[in-house]
């Protein structure tokens, strides 16, 4: 599937499980052949781009702070960058600096996505069953992307990817394949870092920092 098709199904699918006041929001970053392909679970509202007046990239996490400080601590983001981002306010990340941001995620090797690409206006949790409509499509995404290694965030996303029942406390610094048609990925399901998770961030820094030293 070619990525504006992908583009078009996530668009569709926020109209069917999102709200129709927010935007669906893609995945960003180097889009072929990256180092890391980060999966999370579902956009946050607080995510500037979920407006349907914003101009500009519709990718993960921006005018956010949490995931860009755990990025810097694992050692993926530019912490310059990060700091200018922990002192402005949500509204003053204009479209360009969205871009240079993911400019730097680029920069990195890494793409970032989430599983569900449906925004709500709230910060319910997604049933399994909305996240299940989306895991065809991940794959068509990974596999477009086409990443070295996949790190999966917290239990409920990892579970699904992979179609079997994961508790990431018992997968610490450990792989589980994924196959799409002919190829194998390796996926990581890692502590979810961020929000409710974010007490769990210390440890997902240490075995992320573990996995990208891996061969």
């Amino acid at each position: 599937m070619k990525k504006e098709d992908l583009l078009k199904q996530f668009d569709l699918m926020q109209k069917k499980f999102g709200s129709i006041n927010c935007n669906s929001v893609y995945g960003g970053g180097k889009d072929k052949n990256p180092k890391l392909c980060l999966v999370f679970m579902n956009p946050t509202a607080k995510n500037i781009a979920t407006s349907k007046e914003w101009k500009g990239i519709r990718c993960q996490w921006l005018g956010t702070k949490q995931v860009w400080n755990f990025l810097t601590n694992v050692g993926l983001f530019n912490k310059n960058l990060n700091d200018i981002i922990q002192k402005i306010k949500p509204k003053e990340w204009s479209p360009e600096f969205c871009k240079d941001v993911y400019k730097e995620v680029s920069n990195q090797q890494i793409y970032i996505t989430n599983l569900a690409k449906c925004t709500q206006e709230d910060a319910r949790i997604l049933p399994n069953k909305i996240f299940k409509e989306y895991r065809n499509l991940l794959l068509e995404e990974i596999k477009y992307v086409n990443p070295k290694k996949i790190i999966l965030f917290g239990n409920q996303v990892s579970s699904i990817v992979l179609n079997k029942r994961i508790s990431v406390s018992e997968y610490r610094k450990t792989s589980e394949d994924l196959k799409i048609e002919d190829k194998v990925f390796k996926c990581f399901p890692v502590y979810y870092p961020v929000g409710n998770g974010f007490f769990n961030a210390p440890k997902a820094i240490e075995d992320l920092k573990y996995i990208i030293e891996m061969e």
